[in-house]
């Protein structure tokens, strides 16, 4: 099985990359985000494959990270979600965006995606809000941000965020450490744990 490939960029289709690696070229079919980035035919390129191997084919998905595989295959998990239009979502949003879109629980930003229907995006933002690890700290503090943003937010968690932003760390830094610290002290720690958890987190 491939799982990188280190080599030169031959040719740049409209779904797919050719990477010559010492003379054998092996064709990687990518997002088109994943297309964009990539430089010039005979520039230096890495990617990270996910190798498909069918009775009668064997065929190669390109990936700039690890991530953007990871999200490659667990958009896959979900019924409707084939090869195709995960690279099309994955085309329109970055792992980053996904993210957030699933932990917002966004579908209007997962439909963009060619191929992507109302249903499959509600499916897609449903079945992987509890289905991403890798992601589990992001949509914490997403979660947080809006509730700090409402005004929702326990008292324990608005007061450590108040009092990290009053040490001179800007709103987001003080929620993002807040937000881990609640991972570690759990959702009932009070705001004096909070704020000396998040400190730990700042100061790495």
């Amino acid at each position: 099985m491939i799982g990188k490939l280190k080599g030169t960029i031959d040719e740049i289709g409209d779904d797919h990359v050719l990477v010559d690696v010492h003379g054998v070229c092996y064709a990687a079919h990518c997002s088109g985000r994943t297309l964009s980035r990539l430089g010039s035919p005979g520039e230096a390129c890495v990617l990270f494959i996910e190798t498909y191997v069918r009775e009668d084919q064997l065929k190669l998905f390109g990936f700039m990270t690890a991530l953007e595989r990871e999200w490659f295959n667990l958009l896959q998990s979900v019924q409707g979600v084939g090869a195709k239009v995960a690279l099309a979502i994955l085309s329109i949003l970055t792992p980053s965006d996904l993210a957030n879109a699933i932990a917002l629980q966004d579908k209007t930003a997962v439909s963009r995606a060619q191929g992507v229907g109302p249903k499959v995006a509600v499916r897609i933002v449903t079945e992987l809000k509890n289905k991403a690890p890798a992601f589990a700290g992001e949509a914490i503090n997403i979660g947080l941000k809006q509730e700090l943003g409402e005004g929702v937010a326990s008292a324990p968690v608005s007061d450590a965020v108040s009092a990290l932003t009053n040490l001179g760390y800007s709103r987001d830094q003080a929620a993002n450490a807040v937000a881990a610290a609640m991972k570690t002290a759990g959702e009932g720690a009070d705001s004096a744990k909070l704020i000396r958890l998040g400190l730990k987190e700042l100061a790495r």
